[in-house]
């Protein structure tokens, strides 16, 4: 059972996500938010797997909060607004997901179970888009991947998901976790995103 956490400074809003997520048997929502500091405080009392984050609330943002808790809890940032340095700053700050509200219910739910399987964090009509403009091009670092492990992470970076990365590249979706998180460590990566994040910034996509 996936244990997750709604926070939102508008009542119908979790009520609305809670509905969503709870008709699902495999999710169970065990906490609301109205705000920041009820999050870290929700979260650290209830410690579920999943917290979904609004970043403007009042007394403390979403962002703050997040960069509280990122290193416990699995933080997918779900709100109206998809400014690039909201996106930066959430994902500097830990997040593994970036969500518009009005994405729909099936995305919602997919961001949430992605957030615990590692897979399909990165949305492709979102957060790729903003990650290609995160931060200016660097010139490509050095690094010690492998010539498939640099195959696994460029497909990551334009949204791919475990399963058709396996099938693009012939291997095995255990095989792409594998190279995935032999990836996060030499990479010292926290998460898929942060991945994806150094693809772009490494200038090893996204290119004419």
């Amino acid at each position: 059972m996936i244990r997750v956490l709604v926070a939102d400074d508008q009542a119908m809003v979790r009520t609305g996500f809670g509905m969503i997520l709870g008709a699902e048997p495999d999710i169970e929502v065990v906490a609301e938010a109205r705000d920041g500091v009820e999050a870290v405080a929700e979260a650290r009392r209830t410690k579920p797997d999943v917290a979904l984050m609004d970043i403007r609330m009042p007394r403390m943002d979403g962002l703050e909060a997040l960069k509280q808790i990122a290193n416990d809890v699995h933080v997918v940032v779900c709100t109206t607004f998809d400014h690039d340095e909201y996106v930066h700053t959430a994902l500097t700050n830990g997040a593994c997901g970036f969500l518009l509200k009005d994405a729909g219910p099936n995305l919602l739910i997919e961001a949430v179970r992605a957030a615990v399987t590692g897979d399909a964090l990165i949305s492709p009509s979102v957060t790729v888009r903003l990650l290609q403009h995160m931060h200016t091009p660097a010139p490509q670092q050095p690094h010690n991947l492998s010539a498939r492990e640099l195959d696994v992470v460029k497909l990551a970076a334009i949204g791919k998901t475990n399963a058709e990365i396996a099938q693009e590249l012939f291997i095995s979706i255990g095989t792409v976790k594998t190279h995935l998180a032999s990836v996060q460590a030499k990479l010292d990566a926290r998460n898929r995103v942060e991945i994806a994040a150094w693809a772009w910034e490494s200038r090893l996509v996204g290119q004419k």
